[in-house]
């Protein structure tokens, strides 16, 4: 008789997750691995990367991989007919993690997957068009929400919008505010494609400088470069330890209105180090 097992969750919680590595469903063998990667966080694609043929097949492949391991898994939009399928599928399966809904337009949408997969699963919001980032506020105010992400691609497909940072630089900063919003971590910056070098380094740092905190990752060995991007530097850590030290020293008194927002940014980053493992002193972080 097999013994029942609790799926392993990643070590990062997925609230401040940075790397999101998209895995095609359609292809097992690479569930493994995937797990095994250094990627915060995991996410089985049975959306864009599966052909209509292909879909219950992957769909069953997802589910029986979650009786024993942990993750998230990318559904199909609302609008489509395979979005039903997916939630009835995937609803109990002991290590799912949470759900990205594909596409997604409005917090109904947020909300109908929320309740339908049994009103405690997360829902990651996807959103790709005009509409989506029209109504991010709204979406990331719906029950259920919990994390937003941009699907850079679609929206580029759907507005006819260039690849170049100030065109793009509209909608990850509509997301932005509407994460703040609707008090949600930040969110998710859409994948870099066929890059595993500078471009992805420059376009993670680009992503943290408008207030994104995680990216979508197409291939393992982009994890490490998005990890180490999007967390606070050695000097970041350095700064903040050295503050608060000083904060404490005077006995915790604000001097001027400038220490409350350099507080909040202190203990922001120290949370952020001990949580990613960054070091202050010398050497390489543990990302």
């Amino acid at each position: 008789m097999e013994l029942e097992t609790t799926p392993v969750r990643r070590p990062i919680d997925a609230g401040m997750a940075r790397s999101w590595l998209l895995v095609n469903a359609a292809r097992a063998e690479l569930f493994d691995p995937a797990q095994a990667s250094e990627a915060d966080q995991i996410v089985l694609d049975v959306e864009d990367a599966v052909d209509p043929v292909l879909k219950p097949a992957a769909r069953d492949a997802v589910a029986a991989w979650l009786q024993h391991n942990s993750a998230w898994v990318r559904i199909n939009s609302c609008e489509t007919p395979f979005w039903s399928d997916d939630v009835d599928r995937l609803r109990g399966a002991p290590g799912l993690a949470g759900v990205m809904l594909a596409k997604a337009e409005s917090a109904q949408q947020i909300t109908d997957t929320f309740d339908r997969l049994g009103g405690a699963t997360p829902v990651m919001a996807l959103v790709e068009s005009a509409l989506g980032i029209e109504e991010a506020s709204s979406i990331a105010r719906a029950r259920g929400a919990f994390r937003l992400a941009f699907g850079s691609g679609d929206y580029r497909r759907d507005t006819g919008t260039s690849a170049d940072p100030i065109a793009m630089a509209y909608p990850r900063s509509r997301l932005v505010v509407a994460s703040r919003i609707g008090n949600l971590p930040g969110p998710i910056d859409g994948p870099t494609v066929g890059d595993l070098g500078s471009i992805l380094r420059e376009q993670s740092t680009m992503s943290v400088g408008l207030g994104l905190t995680g990216k979508l990752c197409l291939d393992t060995a982009q994890a490490p470069v998005v990890n180490e991007t999007m967390s606070p530097t050695f000097s970041d850590v350095e700064w903040a330890n050295e503050f608060l030290a000083d904060f404490a020293a005077r006995g915790s008194v604000i001097r001027d209105g400038s220490d409350p927002p350099r507080i909040s940014r202190a203990r922001k980053i120290t949370q952020l180090a001990t949580a990613f493992a960054v070091l202050q002193t010398s050497g390489a972080p543990a990302v």
